[in-house]
């Protein structure tokens, strides 16, 4: 969405909105970025393509591009590129989490379930999580 059609106004729009659901002080971005962020190689029938030793190769480029920002999340908008991101960063054991965007922005609305959370690091498995022992 942002690479091919709408560019740099929309990727402004998603940062605007990860930002206010982890916080600025947590978005760490990647470089290059915007309309000249890399694909994660997934897109476009890729991911069921049946290649997978390609697709994993040629996911090198995001994989690298996530392992440098350093950060224990990589957020995608995108089930193909969660599904690769998640994929590659598995396959070469990377440490980082992929997590969908809808995921982070349920999470800070206290609205996501149970089972959707069982992808989640640790550190966020409990964010708004009601315990009615707690209470008692």
């Amino acid at each position: 969405m942002v690479r091919k059609s709408f560019g740099d106004p929309v990727a402004e729009d998603l940062r605007f909105v990860v930002k206010a659901v982890v916080g600025e002080e947590n978005f760490i971005d990647m470089t290059p970025n915007k309309s000249n962020n890399f694909c994660c190689g997934g897109g476009g029938g890729f991911l069921q393509a049946g290649m997978p030793e390609a697709r994993r190769e040629y996911g090198k480029i995001k994989l690298n591009q996530i392992l440098a920002t350093k950060a224990a999340y990589c957020i995608t908008p995108c089930h193909n590129c969660h599904a690769q991101v998640h994929d590659i960063g598995e396959h070469f054991e990377a440490e980082y989490h992929t997590v969908h965007l809808w995921t982070l922005i349920c999470l800070s609305l206290g609205i996501l379930g149970p089972k959707e959370r069982e992808y989640l690091g640790d550190d966020l498995k409990e964010v708004n999580v009601f315990h009615p022992e707690m209470d008692e």
